[in-house]
């Protein structure tokens, strides 16, 4: 695809979600209101489709070719289009990642392989194999996505693989940060943006977002990103301009959010931002595919008092803007 926008490794790039039918298929018009929704707020740099926020696990190959295409569609002519490579096997990756190419993403956002889970830290020429099969069949920038490094998956990668990484593959340009250790996250942001060709850190630590960004973050992508996109742009903006003060109010208003998003089981978070969106009238209903369910009442009404304290339900921005 000729004149594709270019992408640059930072500032806030929403992962947008993927709405369903009551029968579980895509809920296409609804889908490109949400996408419409997000690419309107001033400040973003890239949307991300194909990833956890949009349960790109549940979906099949074509269903996520058919969501490239509607988000091309949309909001293609204006924003760079990140593109999620979920797959274990580095083949299938790369079929991926070629298909993402020709179709007219902007970057790849790369998933580590559930097959390294077993060990693979040992193993790190196992990690270059991986990436280096998904570079071969496309030249898209790569943001990798790094997970914890302890947990039950155990697939995120050392500090070591990560700067062998980025000297080996030319075009990874950036991680989104998920190692969940403030220290560790934070020799990240010193070392890989410090190398010779540097490597961004995006944070998507997003339950505590603004220690994140203070580090140093180039930037973010986060699902959340979905629901308050900007609330994360004047968080990064401010930050960004030092304006600790501004940063602060505004992570005030986001703090409740992330809190009820980012809440245990971890795994309902895409689930309770459907919801979040149900209730500000942006989606017409919370569908999520299996094995994920429903949420029950009782955690509807705790993310419904969230966005209120977040100034974004309409009785709550209504007398924000009469304060102002």
């Amino acid at each position: 695809m000729a004149g594709r926008p270019r992408f640059r490794p930072e500032g806030v790039i929403p992962a947008c979600l993927l709405p369903f039918r009551e029968d579980f298929s895509i809920d296409e018009a609804a889908f490109r209101a949400h996408l419409r929704d997000i690419a309107s707020v001033r400040g973003i740099s890239a949307i991300t489709v194909n990833a956890h926020a949009s349960e790109v696990a549940s979906c099949s190959e074509a269903e996520q070719a058919r969501v490239m295409e509607i988000a091309l569609e949309e909001v293609g002519d204006r924003l760079p289009l990140v593109h999620g490579v979920y797959a274990d096997g580095s083949h299938v990756a790369a079929a991926i990642a070629r298909r993402a190419r020709a179709q007219g993403a902007s970057a790849l956002l790369v998933f580590p392989s559930q097959v390294l889970a077993m060990g693979g830290r040992l193993r790190p020429e196992m990690a270059l194999a991986h990436l280096a099969t998904i570079a071969e069949a496309s030249d898209l920038p790569i943001v990798l996505f790094q997970y914890p490094l302890q947990g039950p998956a155990g697939v995120g990668y050392t500090l070591e693989t990560l700067v062998m990484l980025a000297e080996r593959i030319p075009t990874l340009v950036a991680i989104k940060d998920w190692c969940a250790d403030p220290v560790l996250h934070e020799a990240h942001i010193r070392t890989l943006q410090n190398l010779s060709r540097p490597v961004a850190v995006l944070s998507t630590h997003s339950a505590w977002l603004l220690s994140s960004l203070v580090l140093g973050c180039k930037g973010l992508l986060s699902g959340a990103g979905s629901v308050a996109a900007e609330l994360q742009v004047e968080i990064f903006e401010a930050v960004r301009r030092d304006d600790l003060n501004r940063a602060r109010a505004a992570y005030e208003r986001y703090y409740p959010l992330a809190r009820v998003f980012y809440a245990p089981p971890f795994l309902d978070m895409h689930n309770r931002m459907k919801e979040a969106l149900v209730l500000l009238g942006r989606l017409p209903r919370a569908v999520v595919r299996p094995p994920l369910v429903k949420l029950p009442p009782a955690e509807i009404e705790r993310i419904r008092a969230a966005l209120v304290h977040a100034g974004m339900m309409p009785e709550a921005r209504e007398r924000r803007e009469e304060a102002a």
